[in-house]
């Protein structure tokens, strides 16, 4: 599903990535768009659906207090309890990760509702997020997660340790709707929606020296 109508937007791709949106080149717009997968270069069309947003209320507790804020969702959006998301209030500017103990539609608590249903959320603040991170791995693509402060900065061009995997940092998919690229450019972990990252192998010794290379290196006889 696409998130904008940029050069470049985040879909999935039926070839590489069928359950995880990766990026993609728009090649045609219109009413039939054809965009091109950026990871193994498949051409497909893609649906156009029309994402709402929805200004939802967050009550938040944290030690013995208890706030309320809100926050934007968008009609993509599944949430349930237990999972973890970043409240960004737009009025005071604020940014809480937090865990969702309750979900209210209407006068009713569900355990799992679309943004679309919701009339409140009740969380309790974290110091720590799980960060989403699509690695590219040959023609596919898995879902790994990275537990990190909010503050963790991620930085594109660098490598990191995800369940002992090894990946580098290829783009990084913003709350706002932006997707960064450029290499060195570094971003907290709670302004991230998403890591788009390749994973690293180590090469052994003596990868990609000839036989010829190697003389000389070792005893004369």
């Amino acid at each position: 599903m696409i998130e904008s109508m940029n050069d470049e937007v985040e879909v999935v791709c039926p070839a590489c990535s069928p359950k995880i949106a990766v990026p993609h080149d728009v090649l045609k717009r219109g009413q039939n768009v054809i965009v091109q997968c950026q990871e193994c270069e498949n051409v497909h069309p893609v649906k156009i659906e029309k994402v709402k947003t929805f200004n939802v209320k967050v009550i938040i507790s944290k030690g013995e207090e208890s706030f309320t804020k809100s926050t934007l969702l968008t009609s993509e959006e599944d949430l349930m309890v237990d999972d973890e998301i970043i409240v960004d209030d737009g009025e005071s500017d604020e940014v809480y990760p937090i865990l969702i103990t309750a979900i209210e539609s209407g006068e009713n608590r569900l355990k799992k509702a679309n943004a679309s249903e919701i009339t409140s959320i009740w969380g309790r603040a974290i110091d720590e997020v799980a960060v989403k991170i699509a690695v590219h791995r040959g023609r596919n693509t898995e879902a790994m997660y990275k537990r990190v402060p909010g503050g963790y900065e991620f930085i594109i061009g660098q490598e990191e340790t995800v369940d002992k995997t090894k990946i580098r940092i290829k783009k990084i998919k913003i709350r706002d709707g932006s997707l960064e690229s450029k290499t060195g450019v570094a971003i907290p972990a709670k302004f991230i929606k998403r890591i788009f990252a390749e994973e690293v192998f180590k090469k052994s010794w003596g990868d990609g020296k000839t036989q010829w290379s190697m003389k000389g290196k070792g005893r004369s006889w």
